[in-house]
């Protein structure tokens, strides 16, 4: 009869983990004012917001399909304009085709300040500099999906094959041609694709750039808001619902003709 071999027992390290992140959950619990019963006792506030949102005003609808428009405009533009500084950051990030460390060192953390402000603070100040309006929500995706999308190449150009990057190097070519003939053909398809996911995320992150006067349907939504005109509000959401929905089917189409 074969004996069935004992599970290994979980290490002390393994229970030191499991109680930190106990005691962190609790933290944080109290920390933000977790409170399931205060959700329930806000039961009425609820009802009666549902109660002014429902039926939602299509009297509106024009208005705010042009909106849709201009948020739509914002993240495409946004995603575009940012692909020469992205590709550019990302080609001289990645140890695939930059061997000098300074210059990746300075390109990564180029990158890296660019992601970490949010797109919304790069809008707010951009408002200030140009205004409000879509040209500053523009702006702010730009500079925010720079950074974003240069990581995420230069990731990819990072594992890429090493085998024809050899080859071109044992006959001496230099960086620059090592790039256009070994590492961006046999990552195109992967760079393609997070293009095309990041145009998704830029056109739901216009909508909340739309919320700080950077044009667009969020801002026809904020205006919604702060008149109580709630039922306006609904007719707006469910047309960037919409919008979010035709985007995601569109992009998603384009990654399985690529293959990604």
């Amino acid at each position: 009869m074969t004996r069935v071999p004992a599970r290994p027992r979980p290490s002390t390290a393994v229970w030191i983990g499991v109680a930190v992140l106990v005691v962190v959950h609790v933290l944080a619990w109290q920390a933000t004012e977790f409170s399931p019963a205060a959700l329930v006792a806000g039961w009425e506030g609820m009802a009666d917001f549902l109660g002014e949102s429902l039926p939602p005003d299509l009297s509106v609808l024009g208005k705010s399909l042009e909106a849709a428009v201009i948020t739509l405009y914002i993240g495409l533009l946004g995603t575009t304009f940012s692909i020469p500084f992205a590709l550019v950051l990302a080609l001289t990030a990645s140890r695939a085709t930059t061997s000098a460390a300074w210059a990746r060192q300075a390109s990564r953390a180029v990158l890296s300040f660019l992601r970490s402000v949010p797109d919304v603070v790069f809008a707010l100040v951009f408002v200030t500099a140009v205004g409000l309006g879509p040209f500053a929500g523009v702006l702010a995706l730009v500079f925010h999906n720079t950074g974003v999308m240069g990581k995420l190449w230069a990731e990819a150009m990072d594992e890429s094959d090493r085998g024809p990057r050899d080859a071109l190097a044992v006959t001496g070519a230099s960086g620059p041609q090592i790039a256009l003939h070994a590492v961006l053909p046999t990552v195109l398809p992967s760079l393609a694709g997070l293009l095309l996911y990041r145009l998704d995320v830029n056109v739901r992150s216009s909508l909340v750039l739309g919320l700080v006067g950077a044009g667009g349907i969020g801002f026809l939504i904020n205006q919604s808001i702060k008149l109580f005109r709630f039922d306006e509000m609904v007719t707006h959401i469910l047309v960037v619902l919409l919008l979010v929905v035709a985007v995601d089917q569109a992009s998603g189409w384009v990654r399985r003709r690529l293959g990604t």
